[in-house]
């Protein structure tokens, strides 16, 4: 199946701005303090979500098992993990 004319020109599009964002970052050096709060906000979610997932899923399953907060502490410390271990590969050059 062969893209249609449409998508590619899209993709070129989508190519060209990259590049030429990364030109302006090499030419003007640091990036803007909005866009480092963004940063900040965005591995924060990144962390965030899959720690409140694993919390929900591990409520769910203790509820279901009825077990205290095995399932709870276990699966958020596992999506902790998994978060920061997204967090840390999106940060790294």
């Amino acid at each position: 199946m062969t893209p249609a004319p449409n998508d590619t020109d899209n993709l070129a599009k989508a190519v060209r701005r990259k590049q030429a964002r990364a030109l302006r970052h090499k030419v003007e050096g640091d990036d803007s303090i909005a866009h480092g709060l963004a940063w900040i906000g965005a591995l924060g979610w990144t962390i965030a979500m899959p720690s409140l997932l694993g919390a929900f899923a591990g409520r769910w399953l203790d509820h279901i098992l009825a077990s205290k907060a095995l399932w709870t502490s276990a699966l958020l410390v596992v999506g902790l993990a998994s978060g920061c271990a997204m967090a840390w590969r999106r940060i790294r050059p």
